[in-house]
Order: structure tokens, then sequence, then C-alpha cells
């Protein structure tokens, strides 16, 4: 499913390249000059060689726009998502494609967000779950700064979030051992934003689930349209589920799916307006690192001829409970053995990574949980649908 997922998606973005292209979006720069600009990787970064290109995706929870004010009342009342003080700046999906030269075979790795990973940098703090990462650092960074007199809001949300930028991407290249070359980072308003300008997005459950209390999700099984308040509950929805926050992985990628199929539609690129309202959704809730040109990007991989795209999760040891917190403990060493080799390169030169400590952590206390079977550990999952079909999920 996820092969597929990705596969339709970056189909259904070179296809819009070119419809972009076509009406003069492209050539006049308007695409890549909308988008907040980030400099969070840093110019002395570690950077992939021979052409290899890793991208992470950032998908981060949180209910303020990108000058740090709360969403309006009436969209977070749709996001069924608490208000402006809830969710924090948790990065909750983190997930890192891998793009060989070749372009034959793109991998994209999940990491799991509550995965408990040493980080350096974040006052207090030797420990963390890798979602935390983002938010605690830009807590830190904006209180430093309050207490040497800053008090532009702006300026103290613009500064806080390019350091939780740098601390996510640097804690993400420390557990898998590989360079960052690129980063896009979308909030949790953006699937709001992009079902609706789509006008609902089209899901399959195997079963019907019921999570008023939580997401606000509340479906019958089978195929259905739904709004983008209940799009997003769809993706949001852990609680109640078999998998938990695995379920809601397959959720995401579904959702992709549905999006990029809409997408691929008659009609949808031809239909001027539209296509201005899905760049406007873009540029209002993407950033995007520096000196990355998404129109060349995207002409690239349209031009690959049908690469094979493999999705894989992260391995789990155990789960456990740390400090009150639920977590994943996780093996670093083999974390980085498996990234190197998902991505074709088993025994890397030295150059591309130089870990900057060693990844130990606290011996966690017995819990019960130790014992609990970890799902998808990280196997690569198969396609098991179409290119033109929306996947059944959980």
């Amino acid at each position: 499913m996820a092969r597929t997922a990705l596969k339709v998606l970056v189909g259904g973005l070179s296809v819009l390249v070119l419809a972009a292209t076509a009406i003069g979006w492209t050539t006049e720069g308007r695409l890549d000059k909308g988008f907040t600009r980030s400099a969070a990787l840093g110019v002395d970064a570690p950077r992939s060689l021979s052409g290899d290109l890793n991208v992470l995706l950032i998908g981060l929870d949180t209910r303020k726009d990108q000058y740090g004010d709360d969403l309006p009342k009436e969209i977070l009342d749709q996001l069924h998502a608490g208000d402006g003080e809830e969710g924090g700046y948790n990065a909750n999906t983190l997930i890192l494609v891998h793009i060989p030269a070749d372009m034959k075979k793109i991998v994209a790795v999940s990491i799991p967000r509550d995965d408990y990973v040493r980080v350096t940098g974040i006052p207090g703090y030797t420990n963390v779950k890798i979602k935390e990462a983002y938010g605690l650092k830009k807590a830190a960074v904006q209180d430093r700064m309050i207490s040497q007199g800053v008090t532009d809001s702006r300026a103290l949300e613009r500064a806080g979030r390019e350091a939780g930028r740098a601390s996510i991407v640097q804690a993400v290249r420390d557990l898998t051992g590989v360079p960052i070359d690129r980063f896009g980072e979308v909030t949790l308003a953006g699937f709001y934003d992009l079902a609706k300008t789509l006008g609902g997005v089209e899901v399959c459950l195997n079963k019907p689930v019921n999570d008023s209390e939580y997401s606000g999700a509340d479906f019958p099984a089978g195929r259905q349209r739904l709004n983008p308040a209940q799009s997003l509950a769809f993706v949001r929805q852990r609680h109640g589920l078999e998998n938990g926050d695995l379920d809601r992985t397959h959720r995401q990628q579904a959702f992709l799916t549905s999006v990029a199929l809409d997408l691929r539609k008659a009609g949808t690129f031809t239909d001027i307006a539209k296509l201005n309202a899905l760049m406007d959704v873009a540029h209002r809730n993407i950033v995007l690192s520096d000196g990355w040109n998404i129109t060349d990007f995207l002409r690239t991989l349209g031009t690959a001829e049908s690469p094979t795209v493999e999705f894989r999760t992260l391995p789990v040891l155990r789960y456990d409970n740390i400090n009150g917190q639920d977590v994943n403990i996780i093996d670093p060493a083999a974390i980085r053995r498996e990234v190197r080799t998902a991505f074709g390169d088993p025994n890397p030169p030295a150059v591309l990574y130089n870990p900057s400590r060693t990844q130990t952590l606290p011996t966690p206390g017995p819990a019960a949980s130790s014992t609990t079977p970890i799902p998808d550990a990280g196997k690569p999952m198969d396609a098991t649908i179409t290119g033109d079909t929306i996947p059944c999920v959980n």
C-alpha cells in the first residue's frame, strides 16, 4: 500500500508541475518563491555523495500558524483538535526518503514518533521521544530570548521554530547515521486545507470506528468520502485502533493515495481556480529547506521510468514506560545498519556520517509491556493495491 501511495503521489506531483508550467506558474518562479524557507540544515552539515538525495518529511502537530498565532476558532473547531494551547510542537510524522541518483528504487523510512533517543543541546534533557526534539528545543530557545529582553512574538516564533527544525533534523541524522540533504515541514492544518480544496477525501475502512472523545473519528466500515474535518480525524485517530500509531501511519498513506488519485482525475489540472488554490495551500502550510528548487525536483522525478518505491518502518525492540511516558526502546546501532542497508549502502565511507556522540540509553525498569509484540519491526510493507485503487485500512 505504501509503495503505491508514494508512486501515485510522485506521479500526481509531477503532473501538477506540468500543469503549473502550462499556466506560467513555474516559468515565473511563483511556485518556488511562495514557500517559507528555512536554514535549519546548516551550511556545514554532511551531505549525500554521488548525486543521491535524502529528504526528511516532518509533520508538525501544532494549532498555530507560521507566525505563532492561534488558528481561527472556526478552524480549530473543525479540526476537533483542541485549542491553540494543545498539541505543542511535536513532530508526530517523520519520514526519511532516500532518492538514489539513478532513481531506480526510492526508499521511504518511517520513524516511530515515540522512539526514545539521546539528544544534546536541549537544557534539562539527555533522552526524549524523538517527536519532542522539535518542541523542547523551540521552547528552550524562546525562553532564553525572553530572558534577554526579546518581546517581539513573531521574532520569538521564527527563532524558536528554526531551532526546533535544526533539533529534529539533528536527532534524525544522529539516529539514522545518514546525511539529510533536504527537508519539508507541514502543519496539522495542511491536511485540512488540502482536503477542503479537493472537496473532501475518499477513504475505505475495514471496520467501523468511533473515537468521538479524542480525534472525532466516527465512521462506518467501507468506502466513503469524508469532508475536510472528517479527513483530519481520519489521519489523526490512534485510540481504539488495533495497532495504534502503526494503523495511523497506514491511514496517512491511504490519505496520500486518495489525494494523489484526486489530483490525477480529469479536470483537476485544467481548472485554473482549483490549481491556484492548491498552490496557495502548499505555500501556506509547507516550509522547505533553503536551496531546494521544488520545481526542478518534481520535474526530475517526473522523468523517472516507474521507479520502485518501498516503505519501511524502523525496528523497535519493545515498548516501555520511563518517567511516566510510554516510549519505544530501540537499538541505535541496529537502526543505522537497517537504514544503510535499506538505502543500498551497507558500508558507507566514514565521511558520510561522523556521529557526534554514542547513543546510550538509560536502563529501563521492568515493564510488563516489554513482552508486547512489535508489529512491522522494520520489514518492508508490501504493495497490495493497484495505482488506481483506494486502500482499505483499519
